[in-house]
This record gives structure tokens, sequence and C-alpha cells, in this order.
């Protein structure tokens, strides 16, 4: 699926929450898939497209990125974002799901089954944030960058370098940079730059302390949780540290069932293992499901 395809296939649900943009493709149990940043709900289009023939599929675009429309004093914080979660289900007269998320996308999945727990069939976290062990160095540079105002300039170029744009970030999120291609730098990045009040949406999203204390909040939620969950992990990944966030969820995600690793994957490695991803989703889901 082409960048331009994705956009004639978003739908726009209005919502308690502003105005969501969102993916949807297929038909079965709903399953609803979180992305990361600066990234939109595209990012989990070819997995989707390997679930659609057995799942409804559903992607929205998280508040502040992607082409989602909320207010500009709007919370956009990870607790905010759940709750914008459960208003587009509830707009889209869905109760439960199968949860799936990636990078923010995930620290937002934590916040939702820690608060909403009836309404999450299963969970899937894929490299995102965890506890407080998080931003690392790396992760702590970007943040004050998007404060500062260099993240936007800096994305400004990259909407006519590709070649920059897959140097300064594709490198390290993507194993093959050529995914950073120019249609899907243009798709995650134009948005955020298309006005004063994307660009301040942008900035509050790099508020990492508040996020983190939201996360730890919904500790205790989640490991006395019965929600069947899994981990999908790339040890590839340099912004996000493997081996602690690892322990920690192995030991604290209370319905925790199986850790898949994909071998040097990076942050966003479902764009570039979907087939990987796809097969071990639906084997999880049959496993969740348990017998007829």
């Amino acid at each position: 699926m082409t960048p331009q395809q994705f956009r004639k296939a978003q739908q726009r649900v209005d919502t308690r929450s502003g105005t969501i943009a969102c993916f949807e493709q297929g038909s079965g149990p709903e399953t609803l898939f979180l992305h990361g940043l600066p990234l939109c709900s595209y990012q989990w289009r070819d997995v989707i497209e390997r679930l659609a023939p057995h799942r409804r599929c559903i992607a929205p675009d998280l508040m502040g990125l992607g082409y989602s429309d909320v207010p500009a004093g709007q919370d956009i914080s990870f607790a905010s974002q759940a709750s914008m979660v459960a208003a587009l289900l509830d707009a889209l007269d869905i109760q439960t799901v199968d949860l799936v998320g990636s990078d923010t996308g995930g620290g937002i999945a934590q916040i939702f089954a820690a608060t909403h727990p009836s309404r999450v069939r299963s969970l899937t976290l894929a490299n995102c944030e965890v506890l407080d062990l998080w931003p690392n160095a790396l992760l702590t540079g970007f943040y004050k960058a998007v404060v500062a105002g260099d993240i936007t300039a800096a994305m400004r170029v990259m909407l006519t370098d590709t070649a920059f744009g897959q140097q300064q970030l594709g490198a390290l999120v993507y194993e093959n940079v050529a995914t950073f291609s120019t249609g899907n730098i243009q798709l995650y990045l134009e948005p955020l730059l298309a006005s004063e009040k994307r660009i301040e949406q942008f900035k509050k999203l790099a508020d990492w302390a508040t996020n983190r204390s939201q996360l730890m909040a919904a500790a205790p939620q989640l490991k006395a949780s019965k929600i069947p969950s899994q981990v999908i992990w790339g040890d590839g990944d340099v912004v996000f540290d493997t081996a602690p966030s690892l322990a920690w969820l192995r030991e604290n995600l209370g319905g925790l069932q199986q850790i898949s690793v994909i071998p040097g994957g990076k942050l966003f490695f479902p764009e570039e293992h979907p087939e990987r991803v796809a097969s071990i989703l639906a084997q999880f889901w049959t496993m969740a499901a348990g017998p007829d």
C-alpha cells in the first residue's frame, strides 16, 4: 500500500477527544494497533494487510501525530491518549480489542490496559517505554532537541533531502534505511510541520517526565493484570535498552505468556518484518483464546 492509497483509505472519526484519523481493514475480531513517534498508523500497514483476512484491524493516528486533529491546548500525554483510545472505541461501537502497541503506542497501550482492563482481550507490546528505564542518553537528547526546535528544523530538511532523513533518523530506527523512503518521510513528517499548532503539539509529546510518571503509576495494575500478554522485541534497538526493559517486563507484566525476539530488529521493526510480526500475533491470539 502506497502512502497515497493509505491516505485515501483513512477515515475521520469524531470523538470526545477530537477528530481521529483512522485506518481500518478486514473483518473478524477487532484488533487495535497503536503506532510510534514520529510516525502515524501507516507503520502497521503491512502487518494489517496480512491479518485482515481474519481480523478487523483498526489503526488510529495518535493525538499530535499523523492526521488526527485535536484542540491546541489539549492534554496529549499517555493517559490522555489512552482516554482517546476509549473514546474511539466508543465511537466505533467496539467493546473489546486485542491491543498492539509499538514505541509510544506501547507506552499508551500499557496505560490503557491498566485503566481499561475489561476492554483488552490481549496485549502485545513491541519496543517501547518501560517503567522508569527510559529515556536513555540518545532519547533524552532527542527530546531536548524537539523542545528546542532543532528536530523541527531537521524534519523540514528531511522533506526535501531523503538521504539526510535516512542518515539522521532512518539509521537509528530501521535496519535498512531505504525503508524510510521519500514517500514515507513525507507522509510521516508533513503533518507535524503543517501549522504552529502542530509544531507545538509535537513539542508537547516530548514531555517524557509526565509520561514516565503515568507509566510508573500504572505498574501495580500491570503486575496484577491477568490480560494475556506478549512482548515482541527487536534486539538491535538503540532507543530503548533491551536487557533492562525485557527483564522488567518478564517480572512485572502479570499476564505475560511469551517474549519473542527479532534478531537485529530496530525500533520500527514491524515495518521491516511484517510477515514475522503477523505470524507471531496470529499464533499468540490463538493461544490466548484457549481451547474452544
